[in-house]
């Protein structure tokens, strides 16, 4: 490698601090329930795809789904965090990300950002079982933290159980014991009153 080539890895690197300062609706429960930020949630995910890979229903690579995991929030330092439950939020989100892709996976040497890009893109389409596997991950943790939580963002903006169903479609195909899992937390947090009916 170059020492161009190190430049634009520490300028990327440095650029992903700013991961920390976009904060998401879910709650961090051990800290007297504040808003937990990107950096966190990416984080958080890859651990939990690492931990519950066995429960794929067809073979991953959870190499390139714990890359995909960690990259792709990065978006978010340019495009912000969209709510997924808030439709004026998602409208227009997609332009800016694909935006926002473009400029800081740009910041890398070419060879990197070619393959970021191109597992970012994978992810965002969700035609590979690794990518539906990493998508599935990425909407169960909420559940999880909304359940650990009271109903957490989920009381807070009023949402409702088809809601979080539709959310966590993904599970169904691609972790059918995750995805009984997530209905009986589902049923639990209507019965708690977490989850509009």
């Amino acid at each position: 490698m170059s020492a161009e080539n190190l430049k634009q890895q520490i300028e990327f690197i440095n650029e992903l601090d700013k991961l920390k300062s976009v904060y998401r609706q879910t709650m961090v429960k051990s800290e007297n329930s504040r808003q937990e930020n990107s950096a966190e949630h990416s984080w958080h995910i890859a651990m939990m795809a690492t931990l519950l890979v066995d429960y794929v229903s067809k073979p991953v690579d959870i190499h390139r789904v714990t890359i995909m995991l960690l990259i792709h929030d990065i978006v978010e330092i340019d495009a912000g965090d969209a709510f997924v439950f808030d439709a004026n939020q998602v409208a227009g989100q997609e332009d800016k990300e694909i935006k926002a892709a473009e400029r800081l996976f740009g910041l890398l040497p070419e060879c990197q950002r070619d393959y970021v890009m191109a597992l970012w893109q994978e992810f965002e389409a969700l035609e590979t079982h690794d990518a539906r596997f990493a998508k599935a991950m990425d909407c169960m943790l909420p559940l999880l933290q909304n359940m650990d939580n009271n109903g957490g963002s989920w009381s807070k903006h009023s949402i409702s159980r088809a809601q979080v169903l539709k959310r966590n479609q993904y599970l169904e195909s691609v972790a059918p014991e995750l995805h009984e899992y997530a209905l009986s937390q589902i049923d639990l947090a209507v019965e708690k009153g977490w989850l509009k009916p």
